[in-house]
Protein backbone atom coordinates (compact mmCIF):
# COMPACT_ATOMS: atom_id res chain seq x y z
CA UNK A 1 0.00 0.00 0.00
CA UNK A 2 1.36 3.45 -0.81
CA UNK A 3 1.11 6.56 1.47
CA UNK A 4 -1.25 8.08 -0.04
CA UNK A 5 -3.69 5.24 1.67
CA UNK A 6 -5.90 4.14 -0.45
CA UNK A 7 -9.46 2.38 1.18
CA UNK A 8 -10.36 -1.28 -0.03
CA UNK A 9 -11.75 0.03 -3.00
CA UNK A 10 -8.60 2.08 -4.19
CA UNK A 11 -9.95 5.36 -3.16
CA UNK A 12 -8.41 7.60 -0.86
CA UNK A 13 -10.21 7.99 2.64
CA UNK A 14 -9.04 11.91 2.81
CA UNK A 15 -11.16 12.74 -0.84
CA UNK A 16 -13.56 10.73 -0.36
CA UNK A 17 -14.71 12.57 2.65
CA UNK A 18 -13.20 15.97 0.48
CA UNK A 19 -10.79 17.10 3.37
CA UNK A 20 -7.08 17.84 3.56
CA UNK A 21 -4.86 15.59 4.81
CA UNK A 22 -3.99 18.08 7.99
CA UNK A 23 -7.83 17.99 8.71
CA UNK A 24 -8.65 18.70 12.47
CA UNK A 25 -11.00 15.53 13.96
CA UNK A 26 -14.08 18.66 13.70
CA UNK A 27 -12.96 18.75 10.35
CA UNK A 28 -13.84 14.93 9.63
CA UNK A 29 -16.55 14.97 11.53
CA UNK A 30 -18.45 17.89 10.20
CA UNK A 31 -17.60 16.07 6.72
CA UNK A 32 -18.82 12.98 7.60
CA UNK A 33 -21.70 13.85 9.21
CA UNK A 34 -22.50 16.14 6.12
CA UNK A 35 -22.01 12.92 3.47
CA UNK A 36 -23.49 10.24 5.89
CA UNK A 37 -27.00 12.65 5.61
CA UNK A 38 -26.76 12.41 2.22
CA UNK A 39 -25.95 9.07 1.42
CA UNK A 40 -27.97 7.41 4.42
CA UNK A 41 -29.61 4.36 2.65
CA UNK A 42 -32.86 4.99 4.23
CA UNK A 43 -33.05 8.16 2.39
CA UNK A 44 -33.02 6.80 -0.83
CA UNK A 45 -35.49 3.53 0.05
CA UNK A 46 -37.90 4.82 -2.21
CA UNK A 47 -35.65 5.24 -5.32
CA UNK A 48 -35.12 2.84 -7.77
CA UNK A 49 -33.00 -0.44 -6.85
CA UNK A 50 -29.87 0.76 -8.21
CA UNK A 51 -30.16 4.13 -6.74
CA UNK A 52 -30.33 3.08 -3.24
CA UNK A 53 -27.83 0.38 -3.88
CA UNK A 54 -25.27 2.88 -4.89
CA UNK A 55 -26.60 5.12 -1.92
CA UNK A 56 -25.56 1.95 0.57
CA UNK A 57 -22.44 1.23 -1.24
CA UNK A 58 -21.26 4.66 -0.69
CA UNK A 59 -22.55 5.22 2.97
CA UNK A 60 -20.16 2.25 3.41
CA UNK A 61 -17.33 3.70 2.50
CA UNK A 62 -17.96 7.03 4.08
CA UNK A 63 -18.13 4.88 7.35
CA UNK A 64 -14.81 3.14 6.57
CA UNK A 65 -13.07 6.28 5.93
CA UNK A 66 -14.64 7.90 9.00
CA UNK A 67 -13.78 5.39 11.07
CA UNK A 68 -10.01 5.14 10.32
CA UNK A 69 -9.78 8.66 9.79
CA UNK A 70 -11.25 9.45 13.45
CA UNK A 71 -9.09 7.07 15.17
CA UNK A 72 -6.03 9.01 16.05
CA UNK A 73 -4.12 5.42 16.04
CA UNK A 74 -5.52 3.96 12.94
CA UNK A 75 -5.00 7.16 11.21
CA UNK A 76 -1.59 7.18 11.96
CA UNK A 77 -0.87 3.99 10.19
CA UNK A 78 -2.85 4.53 7.35
CA UNK A 79 -0.60 8.15 6.79
CA UNK A 80 2.54 6.07 6.96
CA UNK A 81 0.67 3.79 4.61
CA UNK A 82 0.66 0.63 6.62
CA UNK A 83 -3.10 -0.03 7.35
CA UNK A 84 -5.10 -2.10 5.84
CA UNK A 85 -8.68 -2.20 6.02
CA UNK A 86 -9.04 -5.96 5.26
CA UNK A 87 -7.08 -7.32 7.62
CA UNK A 88 -9.31 -6.08 10.55
CA UNK A 89 -7.64 -8.80 12.91
CA UNK A 90 -5.34 -10.47 11.03
CA UNK A 91 -1.88 -9.00 12.15
CA UNK A 92 -3.33 -7.35 15.34
CA UNK A 93 0.47 -7.64 17.16
CA UNK A 94 1.77 -6.08 14.10
CA UNK A 95 -0.65 -3.32 14.50
CA UNK A 96 -0.55 -2.95 18.01
CA UNK A 97 3.41 -2.70 17.48
CA UNK A 98 3.34 -0.17 14.94
CA UNK A 99 0.91 2.25 16.58
CA UNK A 100 3.46 1.80 19.62
CA UNK A 101 6.32 2.87 17.85
CA UNK A 102 4.63 5.69 15.93
CA UNK A 103 3.68 6.87 19.23
CA UNK A 104 7.63 6.60 19.98
CA UNK A 105 8.36 8.40 16.63
CA UNK A 106 5.96 11.25 17.68
CA UNK A 107 7.47 11.68 21.32
CA UNK A 108 10.79 11.91 19.69
CA UNK A 109 9.96 14.51 17.32
CA UNK A 110 9.02 16.63 20.15
CA UNK A 111 11.61 16.47 22.01
CA UNK A 112 14.43 19.21 21.65
CA UNK A 113 18.04 16.86 21.86
CA UNK A 114 20.48 19.08 23.34
CA UNK A 115 24.16 18.86 22.86
CA UNK A 116 26.70 19.01 25.72
CA UNK A 117 28.94 21.77 25.44
CA UNK A 118 31.57 19.64 24.35
CA UNK A 119 30.06 18.94 21.11
CA UNK A 120 28.70 22.30 20.29
CA UNK A 121 31.08 24.13 17.69
CA UNK A 122 33.33 26.89 18.89
CA UNK A 123 33.22 25.61 22.73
Amino acid sequence: MDASGPGSDGSCYYSLLGIRRNASPSDIRSAYRCLALKWHPDRWAKEPAAASGEAKRRFQRIQEAYSVLSDKGKRAMYDAGFYDPLDDDGDQDFSDFMQEMLAMMDGVKSEVISFPSVCRRGS
